[in-house]
């Protein structure tokens, strides 16, 4: 953070602050926002984490997990509280988003709020809305760059076993268990950290990655059996899921998650994309190997974004229209698919 001297200033007194993620958030989303949490508690402040939505069941565990204000369809009290508490606060931490339509119906909110807006984030071309930033689009997690800033005020003799192991959930899912290419020395010196200040990783992959339901593991099996697709022409698969399938299975919130992962593990695929049907729209999830950028691709078709490697997308078309319009745009890709 280039303004860390006044950043520090802001924070060093007790002061309400609140703490907002990302629409469906996943472990790095959830990982940073709790872990951040737990820090500024030990500062004294009082602290109020909130999710736009629910999130998977294997991120319960997480310290803090049971006081996050998760928003619902079924209820408008956590929406009520929700406002409540960011017309309150005096600084707002953003975190995992580069946007402020990634946290929908709360986006008005904290665009208005009188509070001072801080943004800790690790995807491409954020909106200008914060006064401080923590921003790096190199960095593999939001996580890692929590813990970068805590280094940066210098009290990482705060970080204690819980707010470890939510940071290192973060770092871990990110880079895909440290296996992806935007994992560095970096993340393994933080890792490092985390680790020698209580991070069990062991126990953290096992409660992320061992945790299925029956059921999930069903998905899985239906997905690899009879729905990945590949396009060898343009060294490219696909999964498409209808509303019914996911049915079947009684699929819940995070039951879809690393299903677009598995075509990447094929020999020579260099893109990958899953799309589901998701009640309000069409849910895309993109991810290639090497060079080809699915943010660009995303972006440009899908109105969505990311990362060059990861990114997410939506539609208001039909599953079947959704797929269609994606087949209908690989040509334009193909040398570089191929290259």
């Amino acid at each position: 953070m280039e303004n860390i001297q006044a950043f520090k200033a802001l924070i060093s007194a007790p002061k309400n602050v609140i703490i907002i993620t990302h629409f469906k958030p996943d472990a790095d989303a959830l990982g940073s926002s709790l872990g951040l949490s737990g820090f500024l508690k030990k500062k004294g402040h009082k602290v109020t984490v909130i999710s736009p939505s629910d999130y998977p069941a294997f991120l319960l565990w997480m310290p803090g997990n049971e006081d996050v204000i998760a928003l619902s369809n079924e209820s408008e009290e956590p929406f009520k509280k929700a406002k409540e508490a960011i017309s309150k606060a005096e600084v707002l931490f953003c975190l995992d988003f580069s946007s402020l339509s990634r946290i929908n119906s709360l986006s008005e909110s904290i665009r208005n709020a009188k509070g001072t807006k801080v943004l800790i984030d690790h995807h491409l071309e954020p909106e200008k809305f914060a006064d401080f930033e923590q921003w790096d689009p190199t960095a593999a997690s939001t996580a890692g760059l929590v813990f970068q800033l805590i280094e940066q005020l210098g009290e990482k003799n705060l970080v204690d076993s819980d707010i470890a192991n939510c940071l290192y959930a973060g770092i871990m899912t990110d880079t895909g268990g440290f296996r992806h290419s935007n994992t560095t020395q970096t993340e393994f010196l933080i890792a490092s950290e985390l680790t020698g200040r209580g991070a069990n990783p062991s126990d953290v992959a096992k409660q992320v990655y061992d945790t299925n339901s029956f059921e999930r593991l069903k998905l899985t099996g239906f997905v690899l059996s009879q729905k990945l697709q590949v396009l060898p022409q343009y060294n490219t698969a696909y999964i498409m899921l209808t509303s019914q399938e996911l049915k079947q299975f009684g699929s819940q919130t995070g039951d879809t998650e690393g299903l677009v992962n598995w075509g990447l593990s094929i020999k020579g695929i260099k893109l990958s994309v899953l799309m589901y049907d998701r009640k309000e729209e069409i849910k895309l999830s993109f991810r290639s190997l090497g060079d080809f950028s699915v943010n660009e691709m995303a972006r440009k078709h899908f109105e969505g974004g990311g990362h060059k490697n990861a990114s997410g997308g939506m539609s208001r078309l039909s599953l079947e229209a959704t797929l269609q319009k994606f087949l209908s745009i690989l040509p334009e890709y193909e040398s570089k698919l191929k290259s």
